[in-house]
């Protein structure tokens, strides 16, 4: 009976924000993985022309540089030999790239690890420069990781039903530690990657089935998507041209670019007042004032709601037949 709970407190999410979210585009498939040991693939980056990707926790600490026009892998960066739970990537520069070690399904981790290392093609070992950040509060699970192109600055979502979150990153990271971070602001439930657009001032969050625009800082819905369907689609990125690309678990999974609504693409055009990020060499403070009670999304309330009647249904079910049993006569 506990099973039956927790699959439809899992499921649950995703079929209301799917029946709410537009028609999917089923994407354009660029390219298949062509390298068995990219079974994993859990964090996705496009830069210098190259797609990068790594393995979602239980592989060694690699990032794979991929070639688009075949499929085949160029280069493996090897950065640990045995991180705990590495589940995303952002990018951190020409050449190099953050790996997220923030992974931490039982909610028990001190801290999480960024970590940042050369990629490219070639294979190459780096030791990196590693960062341990802190959740304010209780342990997270968290599988979504972004950096912001106009400032440099990091972000984690945590991987919640209730309560997910964007959580800032110190705007200068230190190597000693801890770098506590600080809450932004709500998210769609249960994200597994996001990336920010190049304007900076628009970010994706996704989850196994849908994807949602928001803005940036003020974290205002632009718009809900239907991703394509995928074995485990958890990566999403967004390439320095503005194109939004998906990819999947699974041993020879395909990246799949997804065509934005062009009402969607209207919605995030800046209006004539408004200034256009421009990438800066030291990150600088772009978040608003911190509250002391931040407001929770309205929809992690709708899937409250929801929960509760999914799990009283489960449990009707479930003793139904224990019921009928002890309640049956004998039969001469």
């Amino acid at each position: 009976m506990r099973e039956r709970v927790a699959l439809g407190a899992v499921v649950l999410p995703f079929i209301l924000g799917t029946a709410a979210a537009p028609p999917s585009d089923e994407g354009r498939v660029v390219f298949r993985f062509q390298d068995p040991d990219i079974v994993e693939a859990s964090g996705l980056v496009v830069r210098d022309g190259l797609f990068l990707t790594t393995n979602d926790s239980g592989d060694s600490g690699r990032v794979f540089a991929v070639d688009p026009d075949t499929g085949d892998t160029t280069g493996v960066t090897t950065w640990a030999s045995e991180p705990q739970d590495v589940e995303a990537l952002a990018p951190a520069g020409a050449g190099e790239v953050w790996v997220g070690d923030i992974g931490d399904n039982v909610e028990e981790r001190d801290s999480i690890q960024v970590t940042r290392v050369r990629v490219g093609t070639g294979d190459r070992t780096e030791s990196g420069t590693s960062y341990d950040l802190v959740f304010p509060g209780p342990a997270r699970d968290a599988e979504t990781l972004l950096s912001n192109p106009a400032t440099g600055r990091l972000f984690v979502a945590s991987k919640e039903i209730f309560g997910a979150a964007l959580f800032a990153a110190p705007a200068e990271l230190s190597p000693d530690g801890p770098n506590k971070l600080r809450r932004v602001g709500p998210t769609l439930t249960f994200p597994t990657d996001g990336a920010f657009f190049p304007d900076g001032k628009h970010l994706v969050v996704r989850n196994y089935s849908q994807a949602v625009v928001y803005t940036f800082p003020g974290l205002e819905r632009v718009a809900t998507l239907k991703l394509p369907d995928q074995q485990q689609g958890e990566a999403i990125a967004v390439s320095p041209d503005d194109r939004v690309f998906v990819t999947s678990e699974g041993r020879h999974q395909a990246v799949l670019e997804v065509d934005l609504p062009e009402s969607v693409r209207q919605r995030m055009v800046p209006t004539p007042n408004e200034p256009v990020a421009t990438t800066t060499s030291k990150p600088r403070n772009e978040l608003p004032e911190e509250t002391a009670q931040p407001s929770r999304d309205p929809w992690q309330w709708l899937l409250g709601a929801g929960l509760f009647v999914i799990a009283v249904a489960v449990l009707l079910l479930a003793v139904r037949p224990n019921v009928r049993q002890r309640t049956r006569l004998p039969r001469d």
